[in-house]
């Protein structure tokens, strides 16, 4: 199940790294960093009062810089604010309101979302610094200080009271599908071929991101929402911009989805963007489909089909859970395959194992290959047990955390899945200190 997006957004130095690192620090069971590779954004999964989201960090907005980074830093943010669903904007109350302030929540206003105003440093609770923050327009300014953990509570009390109607949608049975890829890979085709199976339509729904459509249908008695990302265009924009506008409104759609199916144009092979999208796919922790589209076109012999597969692998190494398929949306070849898929990994991302499976494989796997000492140490995994799924979590509890060698986790992970299937998911490993005496 998705996790709504809160994101922290405002000027430099105004403290959202302070609080980002305070909320996600908060409990023992918050998931750790995502692995990104966008690094100007920082995601964790946190909770507050049994509600549960995912924090973006971001880095601070300078809207009339004309310096190169903090454009690049803008664009960065952007993506933070179009696939959120919850905005906190932070402000200073030691320098006071100031213009930064007033072109971003202008920004904000603009964006339609959920925007709580954060107003940090007030180390000494003083209401009358916060009367002039009544101006952006947002309404009541919660004063906090993010360093001491003041006012932090009643911040997130806030934050947490837009959550309810996310949590509800989230709860219908329909397998939610986004359908992404850059531009002219095949993304309209492929939906149309999608809905063009025996199914019956039953609705066309204005998605939350812009040009985007969501379509509900049925299909072998399964009750499914596609989410087609086509239509992005702007005439008056460079190419750069486009390519940037068409990631944008994939990030949306991926944050909504249960299934993500990336679309890439078999003729041109995997690109840096397709790659990109595909990382945040990754970040987010979605089951993921890698469509091949226009392989009809494709010239082939016996060793077409190898050559793809290890490109892909290369392309896309830091997600090799992923399932491959080779497809024509034009002359719909194989493409029904892929509802039938998906039905299939998000059934291995919601995939739980019981304790004692859990505790019996990783003593085998331990028993197989122990674990390299370090300094004379030895890694002792305690205890396995599975803690979350979409995407399935499981937390080893051990000795000392840092003797848990990468090479050794990623052991541990294939262990997994070649004992359980979860092809098509990502899976987390967390590794935990116990209190018991090493």
């Amino acid at each position: 199940m998705a996790k709504p997006l809160v994101a922290i957004v405002g000027r430099p130095n105004v403290g959202k790294s302070t609080f980002f690192n305070k909320v996600v620090g908060k409990k023992i069971s918050i998931v750790d960093d995502f692995p990104g590779v966008t690094r100007d954004r920082l995601y964790a999964d946190a909770e507050w009062c049994g509600r549960y989201f995912t924090l973006c960090d971001t880095g601070g907005l300078e809207l009339k810089s004309t310096d190169v980074m903090w454009k690049h830093i803008q664009k960065q943010a952007e993506i933070a604010i179009e696939t959120a669903d919850v905005i906190i904007l932070f402000a200073d109350a030691k320098t006071g309101l100031n213009a930064s302030d007033e072109d971003v929540a202008m920004k904000l206003r603009k964006s339609g979302k959920p925007v709580v105003l954060a107003v940090n440093k007030l180390d000494n609770y003083n209401p009358e610094k916060l009367y002039e923050f009544y101006n952006l327009g947002l309404g009541e300014p919660f004063g906090i200080s993010a360093e001491h953990g003041t006012g932090i509570g009643d911040l997130l009390d806030e934050v947490v009271t837009y959550l309810d109607n996310f949590n509800k949608e989230d709860e219908e049975e329909s397998i939610k599908l986004a359908v992404v890829g850059k531009p002219n890979a095949g993304k309209s085709s492929m939906c149309n071929k999608l809905l063009g199976f025996d199914r019956t339509i039953v609705s066309d729904i204005a998605g939350t991101t812009r040009d985007a459509i969501d379509t509900s249908f049925d299909y072998n008695g399964q009750k499914f929402t596609l989410i087609d990302t086509a239509g992005i265009r702007k005439k008056k924009s460079v190419e750069e911009d486009l390519e940037y506008y068409s990631v944008l409104r994939a990030f949306g759609a991926v944050r909504r989805s249960d299934v993500c199916i990336v679309v890439i144009d078999a003729t041109q092979g995997v690109t840096e963007q397709d790659v990109k999208i595909c990382g945040y796919i990754h970040e987010q922790g979605k089951p993921c489909i890698v469509a091949m589209n226009k392989w009809d076109l494709v010239e082939k012999d016996t060793h077409t089909i190898n050559k793809f597969n290890s490109d892909l692998a290369e392309a896309l190494k830091f997600m090799d859970y992923y399932v491959p398929i080779y497809v024509s949306a034009l002359t719909g070849q194989r493409s029904e395959k892929i509802l039938s898929l998906s039905q299939k990994v998000l059934e291995n991302a919601k995939r739980r194992v019981s304790t004692g499976q859990l505790n019996d494989l990783v003593l085998d796997c331990v028993r197989a290959s122990e674990p390299p000492s370090v300094n004379g140490k030895r890694l002792k995994i305690r205890y396995v047990t599975q803690t979350d799924i979409e995407p399935p979590t499981f937390v080893l509890f051990v000795n000392e955390a840092n003797l848990m060698h990468f090479s050794y986790k990623r052991y541990l992970e294939n262990c997994l899945r070649k004992a359980y299937d979860f092809s098509g998911t990502p899976i987390k490993l967390l590794i935990r200190e116990s209190e018991e005496d090493g």
